[in-house]
């Protein structure tokens, strides 16, 4: 539904903007100007180059796909899964529950429970599971800064055409109207295009990386509270009930309804 609904924002979004333009009379040989273009485009993406590398401007189109194709994280079976194994463990021993770590679709799961069957202290559990969330967080909020400042980028870059626009405006003043006019189009059509991927594309793209940040952090930190839980030999109940508890009310409601 996620990913419907971003895709569905996508092509909203076009169809607002550009139907709306051709609804007045506009053309589509109006719009797709390759100076225009060349200059919100290009400037955008050499900016991005300079800033941060040309390592991570390849890394653009994977982190758009991301944002459109999220991985999901069933949060409500890896609750399920580690009551299971709390189950087992109280019935037939801690150790037991090894050979069931496979149940888990995520590796941060597998790997603190690993940690947890080998004897590590709750302290440095905790330690270990806050420094990998911080890298983590560190790794997808570099990835986010891309998309923000090229949404910061992409209107300057638009501006910059439209001066330049102007300015050949003004170079030719006097000569043939229709080279005026070709100027003046092209100078506005730049910062509509700065306008738009920025808007449109740029910075919706780092809302997304967000949002998909968060969930991957909602299940690490359900993952270390429920190892830390099975490590103590907490009652399965409790176990649900503090998991379930991390989990929005809608949510809860819903999983208490099954």
């Amino acid at each position: 539904m996620q990913k419907f609904g971003a895709i569905f924002g996508l092509l909203v979004g076009l169809f607002s903007i550009f139907g709306a333009f051709l609804a007045e009379g506009g053309s589509f040989h109006t719009l797709f100007l390759f100076t225009s273009m060349i200059i919100v485009f290009g400037g955008t993406f050499s900016a991005i180059i300079i800033g941060f590398g040309f390592d991570k401007f390849t890394t653009i189109l994977s982190l758009i796909r991301l944002a459109y194709f999220p991985r999901k994280f069933d949060v409500y079976k890896l609750i399920d899964n580690f009551v299971e194994l709390s189950i087992k463990a109280r019935r037939e021993g801690l150790l037991t529950i090894e050979k069931d770590l496979n149940k888990f679709q995520d590796l941060f799961p597998r790997k603190m429970t690993k940690f947890a069957l080998d004897g590590t202290d709750p302290d440095s559990l905790q330690s270990l599971a806050n420094l990998e969330m911080r890298a983590m967080q560190e790794r997808h909020f570099s990835n986010i800064f891309i998309f923000t400042k090229m949404g910061g980028y992409a209107p300057t870059m638009g501006i910059i055409g439209t001066v330049m626009g102007l300015i050949m405006t003004l170079a030719n003043a006097g000569t043939d109207p229709n080279l005026l006019i070709k100027n003046i189009a092209s100078a506005f059509i730049a910062t509509l295009w700065g306008i738009f991927s920025a808007n449109i594309l740029w910075l919706p793209v780092g809302d997304r990386l967000k949002r998909c940040h968060l969930e991957e952090k909602n299940m690490m930190e359900i993952s270390l509270e429920g190892v830390l839980t099975l490590q103590s030999g907490e009652i399965p109940s409790i176990m649900k009930a503090r998991l379930l508890g991390m989990l929005p009310q809608k949510d809860q409601l819903s999983k208490l309804g099954q």
